[in-house]
């Protein structure tokens, strides 16, 4: 059979089966992320039909599908929105990075995999997942709930750091000396500084530039737009993907409003790809010997996020039931993750064995994050059901009862 056909048989096949995948995950309320991921990992290296012939296609797709991604999170802020969430987040912001990139930097450290592996696996541990946590508070009705705001501080936060983050990560995989890492630190703050004076002052005109009423024109503009700042940044060591982010959050307004709606489409569909093509360049074989480590990752982040989300809920002076929901609501990683490792693993400087680990972590993460947010409140009433009942048989007063319900419920 030709070539072209081959090709064209297998992605076609790799689409829908993305599309019954994505199905599926939705009717039984979770991301679709863990399962792109297994998708990748039947047809990858090592799975039980390895697909070839689309490597040109989903390699420059996925390029893409990181590039969407990051522009569609920097059109959901405006410039004003990350100062704000900056000032009222910093504390809780910097409690979030100490307590949930060490972990995944000491797992590393322990496997031997060195100081440039470390500091990737510090950025998968650290960052949530923005898409997941936003599809979970939707669908359970917590987006006009006082903690919601709590949790989005925390996330314009983490979006920030990574905009200092990802340079750096992208010198040393790149194997540039400390004076060129220094260089490329400068660059991506003299950059973020630029952009966000610009989009404060000049957002109108960005806006206006990529405008038009011609969904065509506008699509053609932005799509253009996006792979260009994402280019020059690249070229420039502050990373394809913080230049993208930055661009969205320069267009502002009802510009900002019709990108999100023309883009989501294509993101979706190229930021499966990514996903599935994270998971073909995974060896399935290299999961086992890092599961453990994976399980031990997963429960030790469960419980610093939480403790971050409790943390910052607390500082806010919410009530408890608030304050188990910021921390249970925070819990999902997803796609920076694979965003990271993805960036991480196609340097010489990390072994192979941090994209089964990442992989792992993720698979389990994405689905734990979603439940925990589902069940964090019927947990909660039970624990102090029975925390009522045990002052009741200790002989004190029902209003107990009542004090604690009220407290916990209060938002």
């Amino acid at each position: 059979m030709h070539t072209t056909a081959i090709s064209l048989i297998q992605l076609g096949g790799v689409f829908f089966g993305l599309g019954v995948l994505g199905r599926l995950a939705w009717r039984i309320g979770i991301s679709p992320i863990p399962l792109y991921l297994i998708g990748g990992l039947a047809f990858g290296q090592g799975g039980m039909l390895p697909l070839e012939g689309i490597e040109p296609f989903t390699t420059i797709a996925s390029e893409i599908g990181v590039i969407l991604l990051l522009l569609l999170l920097g059109l959901e802020y405006s410039a004003s929105e990350l100062v704000t969430g900056l000032r009222r987040s910093w504390v809780a912001g910097l409690v979030d990075i100490v307590l949930n990139a060490t972990p995944g930097a000491v797992v590393a450290l322990l496997l031997g995999w060195g100081p440039v592996a470390a500091t990737a696996m510090a950025g998968v541990t650290y960052i949530s997942s923005s898409g997941i946590i936003a599809k979970v508070l939707g669908d359970l009705g917590r987006l006009g709930n006082r903690e919601t705001p709590v949790i989005l501080s925390l996330l314009v936060f983490e979006d920030l750091a990574m905009a200092v983050y990802l340079p750096i990560l992208t010198a040393l995989l790149a194997g540039v000396s400390f004076l060129g890492g220094l260089t490329a630190v400068g660059i991506s703050l003299v950059v973020v500084t630029l952009v966000l004076v610009i989009a404060l002052r000049f957002g109108k005109y960005v806006s206006a530039l990529i405008d038009s009423p011609d969904a065509e024109v506008f699509l053609l503009r932005l799509l253009g737009a996006a792979l260009l700042v994402a280019g020059i940044a690249s070229q420039l060591q502050v990373s394809a993907a913080v230049g993208a982010f930055l661009l969205g959050i320069a267009i502002s307004g009802s510009t900002a409003t019709n990108a999100t709606r023309i883009l989501e489409p294509l993101r979706d569909l190229f930021a499966a790809i990514f996903f599935v093509v994270f998971g073909l360049n995974t060896d399935p074989s290299a999961i086992p010997p890092v599961l453990l480590f994976a399980l031990m990752l997963a429960v030790a982040t469960t419980l610093t996020k939480a403790a971050t989300g409790w943390f910052a809920a607390r500082m806010q002076g919410l009530r408890p039931m608030g304050q188990a929901r910021a921390a249970a609501a925070l819990v999902a990683r997803g796609e920076f993750s694979i965003v990271i490792a993805g960036l991480a693993v196609s340097s010489p400087a990390v072994t192979g064995e941090l994209s089964a680990l990442t992989t792992t972590y993720v698979l389990l993460m994405a689905i734990i994050g979603p439940v925990a947010a589902r069940t964090v409140e019927p947990v909660a009433r039970l624990f102090v059901h029975r925390r009522a009942r045990r002052v009741r048989r200790g002989g004190h007063d029902g209003r107990d009862h009542d004090d604690a319900t009220k407290s916990l419920s209060h938002t």
